[in-house]
């Protein structure tokens, strides 16, 4: 809250309007609870499972839906693709997998399973708790992470005017699912963030940058502003 205060304080005596964002997290999957940091090694097989069930040994994920969607052939991606697992086998909720690309992974890295969609609200409990916390500070938008349909944007719309706020909310586009509606999210959404490092780790790096002038173009031509985020 200090620092919300700060930007009103130095808004007031500049008497320049300055808006404040606050970023929700989102349903992105994280690394759970680790002792010390695993360093995995090419070749090695490690079992990842969801988080509640991980015995000694084993990689959690959270929150433990993980364990309902991965199948052999799925790619698990940590902290951002650093990390490369491949699927192996699926079984009673644990998959076998093999270490593609080693590295040190942590607790609570970022976990993304590109192509696969997540059974996850697009809103979390810890997002509510984050929402109600931001709209007490008065902020002027709400960022809503991977957003995968326009219905996103019109629930969390409809809790923000429940709590009697006009708080705007930005799209991040970071998910492959959001590509598919594009037109609809911008249409719904007050503003639309490009998530240039999500983005890349969910459909690959290489067509980012095309997809960034799309979008951008998309924004200008509904006459929604666009941010792009996150350097690459």
């Amino acid at each position: 809250a200090k620092p919300a205060a700060t930007v009103r304080a130095v808004q007031e005596e500049l008497g320049k309007p300055l808006a404040l964002i606050a970023d929700l997290q989102g349903p992105k999957l994280r690394i759970g609870e680790l002792d010390v940091p695993r360093i995995l090694v090419r070749d090695e097989e490690i079992t990842v499972v969801g988080e509640a069930h991980a015995a000694n040994g084993e990689l959690p994920v959270m929150p433990a839906v993980i364990s309902e969607v991965l199948r052999p052939g799925h790619d698990i991606l940590i902290d951002d693709g650093h990390v490369r697992l491949a699927v192996e086998d699926v079984e009673h909720g644990r998959a076998r997998c093999r270490v593609i690309v080693g590295g040190e992974v942590k607790t609570h890295k970022g976990v993304n399973l590109p192509g696969v969609p997540l059974p996850i609200p697009s809103l979390t409990k810890k997002d509510l708790d984050d929402l109600t916390f931001a709209l007490k500070l008065h902020v002027d938008y709400i960022a809503l992470s991977f957003v995968r349909a326009a219905a996103d944007v019109r629930d969390l719309q409809a809790i923000i005017r429940q709590q009697g706020s006009p708080a705007r909310v930005i799209a991040k586009i970071e998910k492959a699912e959001a590509l598919e509606a594009l037109d609809e999210v911008i249409a719904e959404s007050d503003g639309i963030m490009v998530a240039r490092g999500d983005l890349g780790v969910e459909i690959g790096a290489a067509p980012v940058p095309l997809l960034q002038k799309r979008i951008i173009l998309q924004c200008l031509a509904q006459g929604k502003p666009v941010i792009t985020a996150t350097q690459m």
